[in-house]
C-alpha cells in the first residue's frame, strides 16, 4: 500500500484551488468553521484480521462484532463563491470491537480505532433561499490503531499494530441556512481505510454539523426603481373671451 507524508499530500491537493483563489473569489466569499457529530459504521474484515493474528494451528469458530460507534469532526474552510469551497479538518471515526472464540479452546478480543485529517473540495448547488445541496471529494490521512487480547490457545504476539495511510473520501449532504451567520448540515461520508494488518476497509459516517460563517452578509438583490407616480396632464387653456362692441 502506498503512503504519502501528510503535509505533502495536503499541500499538493490544495495547490490548485488556492492558486485559483483570486479568479474564483467573489463578493460573497467567506471563511467558516464548524463541528459535527453522528454515527459511523465499519466495514472491515474481522475474520481475516483474526486469522492473521492467531498462531498456526488455531482457528476462529465465529465472530461476534460491534461495528457501530459515535463519530465527530471539527473543520474549517473557505467558500470561494456560491458553488465551490475548500475545507480541512480533524475527525474521529470511532472504535469497533469483536470477539472470536477459537479452536482449540481460547478467545481473541479485537479492537480497531480510526482518526485523522482531511482536505476536501466541496461543491454547492443552491436550491432556493435557504437550502443547498452539497457534494464533496477529497483525501484523508488516517491513523489506524488495533488492539488484540487473547486467552487460552489464542496467543497474541503482536497486540498493538498500527498504520498511517492516505486514502480518498467522498460525501453528499444538504445544508440549511438559518441566517447569514448560522448553517446546519446533514451529510453522509464514505472513507476508505487501512486495517493496519495489510488489508483495506471502509467507514460510512452520517453526521449533523453546525457551521458558522465569518463576516458573511446577506446577498443583496437588485431592485428595479419604482415607477413614477402618474400625474394628470393640465387641462387645456380656456379659449379667449372676445368682447364685441354693441
Amino acid at each position: 500500500m502506498s503512503r504519502l507524508p501528510t503535509l505533502r499530500l495536503l499541500t499538493l491537493a490544495g495547490l490548485g484551488p488556492l492558486a485559483a483563489l483570486p479568479l474564483l473569489a467573489q463578493d460573497n466569499s467567506y471563511f467558516y468553521g464548524g463541528l459535527g457529530a453522528g454515527r459511523a459504521g465499519a466495514m472491515v474484515e474481522e475474520l481475516d484480521m483474526t486469522r492473521s493474528i492467531l498462531p498456526a494451528g488455531v482457528s476462529s469458530t465465529r465472530i461476534q462484532r460491534d461495528d457501530r460507534d459515535t463519530t465527530y469532526k471539527i473543520f474549517g474552510g473557505y467558500q470561494f463563491n456560491r458553488y465551490l469551497a475548500l475545507e480541512t479538518g480533524f475527525f474521529n471515526l470511532g472504535r469497533y470491537t469483536w470477539r472470536s472464540p477459537t479452536s482449540p479452546d481460547g478467545v481473541l478480543n479485537g479492537q480497531i480505532r480510526f482518526q485523522g485529517m482531511n482536505l476536501d473540495l466541496v461543491g454547492s448547488v443552491p436550491m432556493g433561499e435557504h437550502f443547498t445541496l452539497l457534494g464533496r471529494v477529497g483525501a484523508h490521512y488516517t491513523k489506524t490503531r488495533d488492539e488484540f487480547r487473547g486467552s487460552g490457545a489464542a496467543v497474541v504476539t503482536n497486540p498493538n499494530p498500527s498504520d498511517r495511510e492516505t486514502n480518498l473520501k467522498v460525501g453528499a449532504g444538504l445544508q440549511y441556512a438559518f441566517g447569514p451567520s448560522f448553517f446546519m448540515r446533514g451529510e453522509v461520508e464514505h472513507y476508505r481505510v487501512s486495517d493496519a494488518l495489510g488489508g483495506d476497509g471502509a467507514i460510512n459516517a452520517v453526521t449533523l454539523s453546525l457551521v458558522f460563517p465569518f463576516g458573511r452578509t446577506p446577498q443583496k438583490v437588485a431592485m428595479a426603481p419604482p415607477a413614477p407616480a402618474y400625474v394628470a396632464p393640465p387641462p387645456p387653456p380656456s379659449p379667449p373671451v372676445v368682447v364685441r362692441p354693441v
